[in-house]
């Protein structure tokens, strides 16, 4: 029995827990894709493309250059020239072709041998005549001469040449004259005859002589009767003769026979062989599609000069404009060489058909 007074019983199960209250924590906000303030990642997909750059301007219109007789077969020359040797020393070119050509002289004469120091010049195109002016003016106003591009645009200027050719040796004369500063005097008449003993006087002194001829597959002189016209420039001739001058000539160490002048000394000059004694006088000569010198004989180079009389028939029939060409090829040469300033006197060009005068030196102009 309970008592009315007493406590109330307690009841056995615990009674249910409750859990602390978290606190809110609101989630990120997500960038606005419209701001652009903030740096996006290069390899986002949303980098904006860059516009493409401006087109480049149209190339300026240029117009081809005019067609040249014979300048691609030239330029694929100097080429394989180029890479198959260096320009050759002077002297050493020389000397390696009197060793090749020794066979050619005779035992029982003495070899005096005067040359020039000439530079090479590959020609680009028909441009054989003014390459051999520029060899030639290169000799006469060291150290480079004239500039080629100035030979050609002088020439062209004047009406001498179109493409480069030179047909005429009155024009050529004219042109050496203008820009070497020097006088250019025409022969008459051939190698041969009173102007032998000239040229090889003016030859010894250390002065060019320009020759055109007609060129065989060699470089060498040939009778074609003008359908190989080529030029070439010669600085140094090879005399053979009884007795060498005791006064100012070495004898070579190399080769025996053959003697040079002294330079720092006088030089007697040396006995001119008679007419009409072949194989006594050589040229050295250099044209525009070799670096070497070559070794002529003279009469071979006198006998291809007279009969230089008609144009190339496959050049007159490519259908080209050759009107410019002057009727003065036949049987013509000419030299530079120093000179005082003389004065000059007109007088009709014989030597070409374009009708004009001129400039002839007085006979009393002295060579140096």
């Amino acid at each position: 029995m309970t008592s009315l007074c007493s406590p109330p019983v307690e009841s056995s199960v615990p009674p249910p827990r409750t859990s602390a209250p978290r606190p809110l924590i609101p989630p990120p906000l997500l960038p606005d894709p419209l701001d652009l303030s903030f740096p996006l990642a290069p390899c986002s997909l949303q980098t904006p493309i860059p516009p493409p750059p401006p087109l480049p301007p149209p190339p300026a219109t240029v117009a081809a250059p005019p067609l040249v007789y014979g300048l691609e077969k030239h330029q694929l020359l100097k080429e394989a020239l180029e890479k198959a040797s260096p320009n050759p020393k002077g002297r050493e070119d020389v000397k390696r072709l009197l060793k090749l050509h020794k066979d050619r002289f005779r035992s029982d004469l003495q070899w005096i041998l005067s040359c020039a120091d000439l530079p090479s010049l590959i020609q680009e195109g028909p441009q054989c005549g003014l390459v051999a002016l520029w060899m030639a003016g290169a000799l006469l106003s060291p150290p480079s001469g004239v500039p080629l591009e100035t030979l050609v645009q002088v020439a062209m200027d004047r009406g001498y040449t179109a493409q480069g050719e030179m047909f005429s040796v009155a024009d050529m004369g004219r042109l050496a004259q203008e820009t070497l500063g020097c006088q250019a005097e025409l022969l008459r008449n051939g190698l041969g005859g009173p102007n032998r003993d000239l040229v090889l006087q003016h030859l010894l002194t250390g002065h060019p002589l320009l020759i055109p001829y007609d060129e065989d597959f060699n470089h060498e002189p040939c009778k074609r009767r003008g359908h190989k016209a080529h030029w070439a420039v010669s600085a140094g001739v090879l005399l053979g003769v009884q007795v060498v001058p005791s006064l100012g000539y070495a004898e070579d160490p190399e080769l025996p026979g053959l003697f040079h002048p002294m330079p720092s000394m006088p030089c007697q000059p040396p006995p001119l062989p008679k007419e009409n004694t072949s194989g006594t006088i050589f040229l050295l000569c250099k044209q525009g599609k070799s670096w070497h010198y070559q070794l002529w004989d003279y009469d071979q180079v006198q006998e291809s000069n007279l009969q230089l009389t008609d144009f190339s028939p496959s050049r007159a029939a490519d259908g080209r404009d050759d009107s410019h060409i002057s009727a003065a090829l036949r049987r013509r040469y000419c030299f530079p060489a120093h000179v005082r300033e003389e004065e000059t006197e007109p007088q009709e060009c014989k030597s070409c058909a374009q009708g004009h005068n001129r400039a002839r030196p007085h006979p009393h102009a002295t060579w140096l």
